[in-house]
């Protein structure tokens, strides 16, 4: 999708989404505490508290309250190409601590302790890719993280899901492997993939088995922890 594309709808991404995504039961905010609380756990796990924080692809700024409550940054930076979804953000969730900007007016200062990105990747043209996650790359201190997320292309119900929704029809989806690839070839260490939400809302009883499954390719997301040496 091209900037003016997104720009459209800047508006009516969360309605979009939301109507793509009910199928499985459940809503956006189901999904993005989810990855944010998963994100959490492999940060304890590790004793990293991060306090400077990207959200890179911010779109509209719906992670925003999600870091926030999990992590308490002393700031959080969500860089979009849209301007239109940069003003929505700022409308809605800019404060003292927590800033947007248009990704032609950022610039990388390895300064971030922490880089989220869901969603956003399928969306660049492939050979654009590897500039991406280089300005990522460019943005961390050393030793900080990216946590990426993306659709898994294994599960065929995030296909349908994707087809359901107007933005993401046309979206070239990243596989596992590739994401892989693509963040070593910028210098990341990969440190762990993860893959979360199996179980649709009908079959919530048997979400308590996601940690000992995460591994398998099995849900409808997946994230790629990553590290800048």
């Amino acid at each position: 999708m091209q900037p003016d594309e997104f720009d459209e709808y800047a508006a009516s991404y969360d309605a979009a989404l939301e109507q793509g995504i009910s199928v499985s039961g459940e809503s956006k905010d189901f999904f993005a505490a989810g990855r944010v609380e998963w994100l959490k756990q492999c940060l304890k796990a590790m004793q990293y508290a991060p306090a400077h924080l990207l959200d890179f692809g911010c779109g509209t700024g719906s992670a925003t309250p999600w870091l926030k409550e999990a992590f308490g940054p002393q700031s959080i930076l969500g860089v979009d190409l849209s301007e239109k979804s940069i003003t929505v953000a700022r409308d809605t969730h800019g404060s003292d601590t927590v800033s947007f900007c248009t990704l032609s007016d950022w610039t990388p200062d390895a300064e971030v302790d922490l880089a989220f990105c869901n969603g956003v990747f399928h969306h660049i043209p492939p050979p654009d890719r590897d500039a991406a996650a280089r300005s990522v790359f460019e943005a961390l201190r050393p030793g900080a993280l990216f946590a990426l997320w993306e659709n898994n292309p294994w599960n065929p119900g995030t296909r349908y899901v994707m087809s359901r929704i107007p933005f993401d029809r046309d979206a070239i989806m990243l596989w596992p492997g590739e994401a892989r690839r693509l963040l070593q070839r910028q210098g990341f260490e990969i440190l762990r993939t993860d893959f979360l939400f199996i179980f649709p809302r009908r079959l919530r009883a048997l979400r308590s088995l996601e940690p000992a499954l995460s591994r398998l390719p099995l849900g409808a997301q997946y994230q790629v922890l990553a590290r800048r040496p």
